[in-house]
């Protein structure tokens, strides 16, 4: 049977493609948003590190009412490292509205999202966006979609989707790029008429699947998911099947669905609505929720294997325990565990080396959120240089393989492709010649494109784009240079000073300021040959009754690009480790002793 009032849709889109965007718009349009009430934009990002990278981190889901059926909405993450968050949110929902840049086309992560996309046999609404842009082709945009689906191996009725033009910001969508239309009816209309409605088996009883976890304050652990087959009741007797097939009893304390952004308690669900229970402990993403009386279990969430790992370490420079207030072994353990629940993605293992943990994700980009997100909380920790997980076949060792598309000005065509051509990167097209930009499509191992995306920007001046997905596992091809250069680091104790640096910048490039603190192991500069170099970077200037007044007294000293996370991470080699605290980005070597 189908729940007609009912319709499940996920947005999915490549990053910066106006996903939330559109979202914004719809809540506003349907009356979900009271008419004259102050709204943030992008009502979907609620997270500090979502507003301020401009991008969707998690999947997070909201409901919009049109012509007296209920839309839910899932807003997914356009980037391929939180492949996990994706995986989840098209397992709720029947159909996706699949959004690309009117001037960009398709990118990596839209054939990622597409594909996953694809795999569920979701009906597809396609809409190319931003057509006000200045630089906007829709026309070669769209022949270029098609072309995406025939690559995925779509057949012809799944080549013969609704096509619509929107300008997010603005909330238009139209059936042609100079239509009439000043609103988003048409694209409510195409989605009811398209998007299937939830599909249910009147015979069973209830189940859920776990596809998402949120926390109260007030209500404890949160189950997110679709309902199956049955109707729930708050107080219900249920009972939770976990991975081991184990069946635990539960009672719902507490029923809620999504009514525009916001969640509203009601007394029962329906098959086909996306719901949150509370008052259920212990329940992990993939454990089904079903009738205590007649428990079945749905099949668990899939997702890709990890690519990536780093080495979360306790931090023990001399500075440790001064700006954070969480440092200890346990307390990294129980978080990266608790990590591990809402994020499906990841992995965490006990590293040989002890009080160290080896975390496993889908990207370096994914794990640099992690860290981000914990020095936030306040805690300290060390971790090592990303490195890429290999597989063994038919005694061949298999390393992950990346498709890359670069996007330049022509003049930095031969840097870009002699750069890649070093790091094991084979040109598979290029295209574009003669407007004075390029894209080029490579195929890279996921190795090389660990700290090469900064020396990407400086070699394209700031003005080219890097956009990869994971291909799949090939033959190692071979070693190659990571980095050309040594570090500089300090000897001793002491404070960062003026005539040091400036005594020291033939030497190489300088990562601190004046002032800064220093202690015996940390990597203060880069060095311009490949081998580490001790110095003093707190001397100062001896002086004495010749020197002539008023000389020598002011140096100026070479700007300071500030060390961020990405870039610390990137840089450091197999012997080195990036301290990060609440207050500060450092870096080490991994042995703080010169004699060692």
């Amino acid at each position: 049977m189908l729940n007609d009032r009912i319709r499940n849709v996920a947005i999915i889109a490549h990053v910066d493609h106006g996903k939330t965007t559109l979202v914004d718009e719809m809540l506003k349009q349907s009356g979900s948003l009271r008419h004259g009430a102050e709204a943030q934009e992008r009502i979907m990002d609620n997270l500090d590190l979502e507003r301020e990278r401009g991008i969707t981190i998690a999947a997070k889901n909201c409901s919009v009412l049109w012509n007296n059926v209920k839309i839910n909405i899932v807003d997914t993450p356009g980037h391929a490292d939180f492949g996990g968050e994706v995986e989840r949110a098209l397992m709720m929902v029947d159909g996706a509205i699949l959004l690309v840049d009117a001037a960009e086309g398709p990118l990596p992560q839209t054939r990622y999202v597409l594909s996953k996309a694809m795999e569920k046999g979701l009906a597809m609404i396609v809409c190319i966006n931003k057509i006000d842009r200045g630089d906007a082709r829709p026309d070669k945009v769209l022949n270029e979609i098609y072309d995406l689906f025939i690559d995925l191996d779509a057949d012809e009725e799944r080549l013969d989707f609704p096509v619509l033009y929107t300008i997010g910001r603005e909330g238009v969508a139209r059936r042609e790029v100079d239509g009439s239309e000043t609103d988003l009816r048409l694209l409510f209309d195409t989605l009811l008429h398209t998007v299937p409605a939830p599909q249910f088996d009147p015979e069973e009883p209830f189940q859920m699947l776990v596809a998402n976890l949120g926390y109260s304050e007030f209500l404890g652990r949160l189950a997110i998911g679709r309902v199956s087959n049955g109707t729930v009741r708050s107080y219900d007797n249920l009972a939770r099947i976990n991975r081991n097939g184990e069946q635990v009893p539960l009672r719902v304390l507490n029923l809620q669905t999504y009514e525009g952004a916001k969640l509203r308690e009601v007394e029962q669900a329906t098959a086909g609505d996306i719901i949150i229970l509370a008052g259920i402990d212990e329940v992990e993403i993939g454990d089904t929720i079903c009738n205590l009386a007649a428990p079945k279990a749905l099949p668990r969430v899939h997702v890709d294997e990890p690519t990536v790992s780093m080495t979360f370490r306790v931090n023990t420079s001399p500075f440790a325990g001064k700006e954070g207030r969480y440092l200890q072994a346990p307390r990294i353990e129980e978080r990266l565990k608790k990590e591990t629940l809402y994020n499906v993605g990841l992995k965490v293992e006990a590293a040989p080396c002890g009080d160290a943990f080896v975390v496993k994700g889908r990207g370096e980009f994914q794990l640099a959120i992690l860290i981000e997100t914990m020095r936030r909380e306040g805690f300290e920790l060390a971790v090592g240089r990303p490195t890429v997980i290999f597989r063994e076949e038919n005694g061949k060792v298999l390393e992950p393989i990346e498709h890359l598309l670069v996007d330049c000005a022509e003049a930095y065509l031969g840097i870009v492709t002699e750069k890649l051509a070093s790091r094991k990167g084979r040109m598979v097209h290029i295209s574009g010649g003669g407007t004075g930009r390029v894209r080029i499509e490579f195929s890279v191992p996921s190795r090389s494109l660990i700290g090469y995306r900064n020396q990407f920007l400086t070699d394209t001046r700031g003005t080219g784009t890097l956009n990869s997905y994971l291909e799949g596992y090939e033959e190692f091809r071979g070693d190659f240079p990571s980095r050309l250069t040594g570090s500089l680091v300090a000897d001793r104790f002491g404070e960062a000073v003026p005539y040091a640096i400036y005594n020291l910048e033939p030497r190489g490039r300088i990562f601190v300021l004046p002032g800064d603190k220093v202690y015996p192991g940390m990597i203060v500069g880069e060095h311009s040959r490949d081998s580490d170099l001790y110095v003093n970077i707190c001397r100062t200037k001896k002086l004495s009754n010749m020197r002539a007044a008023g000389r020598d007294e002011n140096v100026i000293l070479s700007p300071v690009t500030p060390m961020t996370l990405e870039r610390a991470i990137a840089y450091i080699r197999d012997d080195e480790l990036v301290e990060v605290t609440p207050k500060s980005i450092r870096l080490r070597k991994m042995e703080l002793r010169p004699s060692k």
